[in-house]
């Protein structure tokens, strides 16, 4: 199961980065490749990206739906693919360190079925990875700019 977990070290309080990750709109967006995404109601969303696998480019439709919200420490969340055979889940966990420094982890695993699935799980063992670091980076960074962190 192609999968990759990314771990930042915020200087933001816990509540803080919770008040952020507990809409999906403030994150969706912030998914590598983003193109749209449409809130179904508050435990489910769909979501358009164009993955660069590579050797192709493809724009991939997934139904986001949230397993878990545990105030101010996780999110957990399961994936669907709505334009192809692809399932997963994730999951955004933050640990306070002190009062203003927590450790944020973000999580992906995505595995293809189908026919096609064992060549394109090869090529998700790296994509995967580079996805979770990537849509954690970028929601850290969103952080800091939102809340005037330098």
């Amino acid at each position: 199961m192609p999968q990759g977990t990314h771990t930042v070290d915020v200087p933001l309080s816990i509540q803080t980065i919770w008040e952020f990750v507990h809409d999906m709109n403030n994150w969706a967006p912030l998914v590598p490749g983003y193109i749209s995404h449409e809130i179904l109601s508050d435990r489910q969303s769909t979501w358009a990206f164009k993955g660069d696998l590579g050797f192709m480019k493809k724009t991939v439709k997934l139904r986001i739906d949230i397993k878990e919200w545990n105030e101010p420490t996780e999110v957990t969340f399961d994936l669907t693919g709505m334009s192809d055979n692809f399932k997963g889940g994730g999951y955004f966990r933050a640990e306070a360190i002190d009062e203003q420094t927590t450790r944020m982890s973000g999580h992906l695993d995505i595995t293809a079925g189908g026919m096609m699935g064992a060549m394109v799980n090869q090529i998700l063992t790296k994509f995967v990875p580079n996805t979770a670091q990537e849509l954690t980076e970028a929601i850290v960074k969103k952080l800091l700019e939102i809340n005037l962190v330098k």
